[in-house]
């Protein structure tokens, strides 16, 4: 159901990050502004950054939930600029959801010799043949010639000996009580024989820089003589799983409840495209929060729950205390409208998730994914819509992110939607983007693809 970008068509080699990203970008026609285009990074976010002199408490208009998506694309794109993130070599077995940052050039014909398409016979010369003893299978050295009149056992794959006029398959021929092969339909020279090079020449360009390495793009790879492709390299992310209430095993009991988050974020992260460094729980203390912060070297930190106000909601005053600064601050997105990102230095960004299960999956998506993307190279998928099946309830002034399932051309709304509960979205296909006010039955909307249910890069967990 996913709809993706186009890929880059243009040759290339050994670009280093940004110029993959150029070159992504230019090819899907991405409506996203470069910062360069605002007067640079900082006017680019100039007219929705809060304030950072405001006082603790004070409010402020939250941003609009496509232009927080926005501002998470761009801190990405500044990050690619700052850290010019080299290319790398990664085997084919964990190369999977990366980006190709170099092209894939053919090092070899494919096929690299001529084969046979079917099980059958190598003929030669018009029939009846006389059948060789022997018999040509895949994986053999080279046989030997063919004389007119004569015919050999053949494999599919198998090599095509010399001065083969055809292959006839197996259920196209008959032998006679002497032995002698007859086609049972018409010979056409050349039919069921593969070629070689009739897939591709040495030093063809099979892919280009930005193509998203999928299971059919590593058997490509591997059939054109790779062990490994350059490639973006991963995003390193630390996730920090906040909270003095949270049990990691066992039955909530005495006020404390299991966490959710820590065993789901990972490989959701990882479906993302990020390599997840290290998820570390941390006790509702601001000096234990603040030493995991400043001691941390990952690319991306995301934090769970203390981005509101309360009593032991430290992630605000640890951000200021360390100089951060706040790109977003507030999303007009239900749930998770307490959402953050934050900018720690030139080349790392935090990601503020709130505590509750899918108001953290609505920040996920809404910060997360774009940021993620970015620095992964990966083109955005193309907006697509379906019509809702029931009416959804709106919130008057925000969006609202609504788990739902697809059947046939509709978008079904799922019930247990509320911030605190993950019934709805482990049942989901994708969440509806519900623009205040709500949506009637049939009214388009507009929806975001869970990675495990998009069809395209959904396998990429590990």
């Amino acid at each position: 159901m996913t709809r993706h970008g186009a890929r880059a068509g243009e040759d290339a080699e050994d670009l280093d990050v940004e110029e993959v990203l150029a070159l992504v970008r230019n090819s899907n026609g991405s409506h996203l502004p470069d910062p360069s285009a605002h007067g640079g990074t900082d006017s680019a976010r100039a007219t929705h950054r809060p304030d950072a002199s405001a006082r603790p408490g004070t409010r402020h208009r939250a941003t609009g939930w496509p232009e927080a998506r926005a501002v998470a694309e761009r801190a990405g794109r500044h990050v690619t600029r700052a850290a010019r993130r080299a290319p790398v070599s990664v085997p084919l077995d964990t190369a999977l959801g990366l980006t190709l940052a170099a092209p894939l050039d053919a090092l070899t014909d494919l096929p690299s010799f001529d084969t046979s398409a079917m099980d059958g016979w190598a003929v030669c010369g018009p029939a009846p043949w006389h059948v060789r003893n022997d018999g040509v299978l895949a994986g053999h050295a080279a046989p030997a010639s063919l004389t007119d009149g004569e015919a050999v056992r053949i494999a599919t794959g198998a090599r095509i000996p010399p001065d083969t006029t055809a292959v006839l398959r197996s259920e196209h021929g008959r032998t006679d009580d002497k032995g002698r092969l007859s086609p049972t339909r018409d010979v056409v020279p050349g039919q069921d024989i593969r070629p070689r090079g009739q897939e591709c020449r040495t030093g063809d360009q099979l892919l280009a820089v930005g193509t998203l390495v999928t299971p059919a793009v590593l058997g490509l790879a591997a059939a054109a003589g790779y062990d490994t492709v350059t490639a973006v390299p991963r995003a390193r992310v630390e996730v920090l799983v906040l909270g003095d209430e949270l049990l990691t095993q066992g039955l909530p009991h005495d006020g404390l409840i299991r966490d959710a988050l820590g065993p789901m974020l990972p490989p959701w992260l990882r479906a993302l495209g990020a390599e997840v460094t290290a998820v570390r729980r941390i006790r509702d203390d601001a000096d234990a929060l603040h030493e995991a912060i400043t001691t941390c070297d990952a690319d991306v930190i995301l934090t769970t729950g203390g981005t509101a106000a309360g009593p032991v909601d430290h992630v605000h005053p640890t951000l200021r205390k360390i100089g951060a600064e706040l790109l977003v601050d507030g999303v007009a997105v239900r749930p998770g409208h307490p959402m953050l990102l934050a900018r720690t230095t030139e080349t790392q960004h935090l990601v503020g998730l709130p505590g509750n299960p899918l108001a953290a999956v609505s920040g996920l998506l809404t910060l997360a994914e774009p940021l993620l993307r970015i620095l992964a190279a990966r083109p955005a998928p193309e907006p697509y819509t379906l019509p809702v099946r029931d009416a959804v309830h709106g919130h008057p002034h925000d969006t609202r992110l609504v788990p739902v399932v697809l059947r046939g051309d509709e978008a079904v709304p799922l019930h247990y939607n509320g911030p605190a509960m993950l019934r709805g979205i482990a049942a989901a296909d994708a969440l509806a983007v519900v623009p205040p006010g709500g949506a009637r039955s049939g009214q388009e909307a507009e929806l975001l693809d869970l990675p495990w249910a998009s069809g395209g890069i959904g396998v990429c967990f590990t």
